[in-house]
């Protein structure tokens, strides 16, 4: 019930809990850690499936294959953390800017690691959607990923990166 003069700190407006500059980062523990790199896998995920699905079915050989699959992992990565930001009412573009802050490390990191395992694996990327090796192969690449993208994500989001950037929209 103030009058006149006194202004309004940006912290006290009702848009003080999307003022990104003003929250503490959540605390780097395994937990947060592997929370940020399931949501990351879940993504990485669908899109590496999606894009395996398309490119059996077109016939394509190896390198368009893991093009398509590495692009729409990006795609579904990023489009999970957009969904979160939409829902706590960001803008486009500060969305899109904070997703691509929050995913890129962890969503790259990812598909180098997982596409490199089916890569090395003796026939898995020939293999085919019927075949076990296939399957197996991808799971395997994928949780091979996560180990490997865990402690990554747990050392970003202990320097306030990563989805440290975003865990104030998730409240």
């Amino acid at each position: 019930m103030h009058s006149g003069g006194h202004e309004t700190h940006p912290s006290t407006d009702a848009h003080s809990s999307h003022d990104h500059g003003h929250h503490e980062p959540p605390k780097a523990t395994w937990g947060v850690a592997a929370s940020a790199t399931l949501h990351c896998l879940t993504g990485c995920a669908i899109g590496e499936v999606l894009g395996m699905v398309i490119a059996t079915a077109l016939g394509w050989h190896d390198l368009p294959s893991i093009l398509l699959a590495v692009a729409l992992a990006f795609v579904f990565g990023y489009a999970l953390t957009l969904r979160g930001l939409f829902r706590a009412g960001l803008k486009w573009r500060t969305a899109l800017r904070l997703a691509l802050a929050a995913d890129t490390l962890s969503i790259l990191v990812m598909e180098i690691v997982d596409n490199g395992i089916m890569l090395i694996i003796p026939g898995a990327m020939d293999a085919g959607l019927a075949s076990f090796l296939f399957w197996g192969a991808l799971a395997f690449s994928l949780l091979v990923a996560f180990l490997v993208t865990t402690p990554i994500n747990k050392w970003i989001i202990g320097r306030g990166k990563g989805h440290a950037v975003i865990h104030a929209y998730h409240h």
